[in-house]
């Protein structure tokens, strides 16, 4: 067994003396292996990093479960079944329900809690919710933004990389809402394809023009 830290501390006087060292090292070394799992908490459980029960206690600190209101249903995947694909649809994991399932998959349920972070820190200004709609895909593949229609609601846009279809389900139901109190989302858009979103006199990563971009179909709540 390697020495820990207490036996690098031994004196010179007692250094060397084996049965001195292997008596030390006996004694510290459950001190010093608390001290390395309490060293590893901050990336156990980094949002990025945890997963299982680490995601269900960062959850508890956040203020979010990982069970869902609504059951999402008609999203395992399939051959042949449109927008249950593959890179779409989800496997069916061992004690999902066949009629719809309420707990949410790790990958899942950490954009969740992503999007309950930003709310939590927004100061409510419209320079920052950009930011904050974007933080929570922060690979960038994913592009959100939200288009205020001037008569207390707003719309979100959803183009780049496609998304599975339970997160799908999951925005359709409102959870990745990050809005100002008072104003309500009309619905939300996403592209039907991998990459813009269609628009004239517009050219970039959130709309573009013809043969680039592809058109954006309603968001609707998959319920059980």
């Amino acid at each position: 067994m390697a020495d820990n830290l207490y036996t690098d501390l031994i004196p010179s006087w007692n250094r060397g003396k084996p049965k001195f060292t292997a008596m030390v090292r006996e004694i510290t070394t459950p001190f010093a292996d608390l001290q390395t799992l309490i060293h590893s908490y901050p990336e156990e459980f980094d949002i990025d990093n945890a997963v299982g029960n680490q995601l269900d206690i960062i959850g508890i600190w956040i203020g979010l479960g990982r069970n869902i209101r609504i059951p999402i249903t008609d999203v395992y995947f399939s051959f042949d079944t449109e927008k249950v694909g593959f890179d779409q649809g989800v496997w069916k994991r061992p004690y999902d329900p066949d009629s719809g399932f309420t707990e949410l998959d790790d990958d899942t349920y950490r954009t969740v809690l992503r999007a309950k972070i930003q709310a939590n820190r927004w100061d409510g200004t419209c320079e920052m919710l950009g930011d904050i709609y974007q933080g929570v895909f922060p690979d960038e593949k994913t592009k959100i933004f939200a288009v205020d229609n001037f008569d207390m609601t707003m719309t979100i846009y959803i183009a780049g990389s496609a998304i599975s279809a339970v997160m799908q389900a999951i925005i359709a139901q409102g959870y990745l809402d990050v809005k100002p109190e008072g104003v309500g989302v009309t619905n939300y858009i996403i592209s039907t394809e991998t990459g813009p979103l269609f628009g004239f006199d517009v050219g970039n990563d959130y709309t573009s023009g013809f043969d680039i971009s592809s058109w954006g179909e309603e968001l609707r709540a998959k319920n059980g």
